[in-house]
């Protein structure tokens, strides 16, 4: 299961954080792109089952999904890429560029306050 990497990932690099940090991690946000192979619901199931037993067992995990960047190559206007209506929202046309999908990015970890 592809999520239960990530959510390893995600916690090492959180563990890795705690020597800087004291207290137990209460928010984890994570931001990713609109094409990525990551099942949300699996994603966040994983992530507790590996939070377990750990300083993160219990924290929220938000996933922020940043759509992709397009550019009309008929009326240059820059847009969200919606993947259920391919066409540029000014002109109606479907000749554009789209840009690069953004990657899995660990954005925020929040300790309780003490």
């Amino acid at each position: 299961m592809h999520e239960m990497m990530v959510a390893e990932n995600i916690v090492e690099t959180i563990l890795a954080q705690v020597q800087k940090k004291s207290g137990k991690v209460t928010r984890v946000v994570i931001s990713c792109g609109q094409i990525n192979a990551i099942n949300d619901e699996a994603l966040k199931f994983a992530f507790e089952a590996i939070a377990a037993g750990t300083i993160c067992q219990g924290a929220k995990l938000k996933i922020k999904h940043i759509p992709l960047k397009a550019v009309c190559n008929s009326c240059h206007k820059k847009f969200n890429f919606d993947l259920y209506e391919p066409q540029c929202p000014k002109c109606g046309k479907s000749d554009f560029l789209i840009g690069d999908d953004v990657p899995l990015i660990l954005e925020e970890i929040e300790f309780e306050k003490k």
